[in-house]
C-alpha cells in the first residue's frame, strides 16, 4: 500500500469522490501544510494555523496509479482559485499535493506542466511540496458524506463532485457504488 495526501476544498468532498476509486482502500480526512502541532477543525477554520483541510488516501498501486489520481483530483477541484473551492473561502481550502516521496513530487509536478501545456487550466496555482506532518481530523469528519447524505452541503457541494468521478472514471469506480 501507498499514501497519497491532497487538498482541493473542503475536506468531505474531496473524501467522498476518492471513496468511489477501486484500489483506493481508505481515505481519511484530516490536516496538513500548517504550523500548529495536532490542530483542530475549529483552529484550522480559522486560517490562523497555516494548515489546509486534505484527505490522505491509502491505496494499492497495483490497482490505481498516482497519476490516476492526480486526474482525478484535478477534475474534481478548481486548480485555478487560490484559497477557495467553490462557496469555501480561506487558506484552509486552497488547493495542494502534499507528496510522500520523491517521485510523487517529481510527477505531479510533471503533471501540472502538462496541464498547464495542454492548455487543460491556465494559472494553475496548486502547492505542491513534501508532506512533514498529517493530522487526522476529528472523527465526526470521517466519511461525512457517507454519513449524511441528506445534508444541504453534501447534496449541493459533495455529490456532484461523487457524480462527476462516477461519470468520467466509470471504469475504475467500486462496482457496489
Amino acid at each position: 500500500m501507498e499514501r497519497a495526501t491532497f487538498g482541493g476544498g473542503c475536506f468531505w468532498c474531496v473524501e467522498a469522490a476518492f471513496e468511489e476509486l477501486e484500489g483506493v482502500e481508505s481515505v481519511t480526512s484530516g490536516y496538513a501544510g500548517g504550523h500548529t502541532e495536532d490542530p483542530t477543525y475549529r483552529e484550522v477554520c480559522s486560517g490562523e494555523t497555516g494548515h489546509v483541510e486534505v484527505v490522505q488516501l491509502e491505496y494499492d498501486p497495483d490497482r490505481i496509479a498516482y497519476p490516476d489520481l492526480l486526474e482525478v483530483f484535478f477534475t474534481i477541484h478548481d486548480p485555478t482559485t487560490r484559497d477557495r473551492e467553490g462557496p469555501d473561502v480561506g487558506s484552509q481550502y486552497r488547493s495542494a499535493i502534499y507528496a510522500h516521496d520523491d517521485d510523487q513530487l517529481e510527477t505531479a509536478e510533471a503533471f501540472v506542466d502538462a496541464l498547464e501545456d495542454d492548455g487543460v487550466y491556465e494559472g494553475i496555482v496548486t502547492e505542491i511540496e513534501p508532506l512533514e506532518t498529517f493530522y487526522e481530523a476529528e472523527q465526526y469528519h470521517q466519511n461525512y458524506f457517507e454519513k449524511n447524505p441528506t445534508d444541504a452541503y453534501c447534496r449541493m457541494h459533495a455529490a456532484p463532485k461523487v457524480e462527476k468521478v462516477r461519470d468520467r472514471f466509470g471504469d475504475r469506480v467500486v462496482a457496489d457504488h
